[in-house]
């Protein structure tokens, strides 16, 4: 099954998106990642108000296979967590791109989206990932 991706969002290698509204933007993990994750159980969130360089682990997953870093994709502040994940962290398997967003953050630098892949890019990045998993 392909993994449903939002072609609005910037995506990482590391299965992170980013939505950016303005000078702000919200980040999550795509439906790849938590389709790789299986069920997802907790969610550790950062701090409001807790800065982070781009590539920084931000936050972390935590499902019923394994425990997952998640890399904040640009640098920035953050201004708000979403506190419905600590009680429904099954959202991030649910709707990956809507309701289970891990943070929203005061962009730093909006240079750095220019290193981010556009939807048909991170399709491709997927495709590979899959076949290399397949053999």
């Amino acid at each position: 099954m392909a993994a449903k991706i939002n072609p609005d969002y910037k995506y990482t290698k590391s299965h992170e998106w980013v939505r950016v509204e303005g000078d702000e933007a919200f980040t999550g993990l795509t439906d790849y990642a938590q389709d790789q994750l299986s069920d997802i159980v907790y969610v550790e969130l950062p701090e409001e108000g807790d800065s982070f360089d781009k590539g920084e682990v931000y936050a972390t997953v935590e499902s019923v296979k394994a425990a997952s870093d998640c890399y904040l994709p640009i640098g920035g502040e953050v201004l708000e967590v979403n506190e419905d994940l600590t009680d429904t962290p099954e959202l991030v398997n649910s709707d990956p791109y809507g309701e289970a967003w891990l943070a929203k953050i005061a962009i730093a630098d909006a240079g750095e989206l220019d290193s981010l892949m556009d939807a048909e890019a991170y399709a491709a990045f997927v495709a590979e990932e899959e076949a290399k998993g397949e053999h």
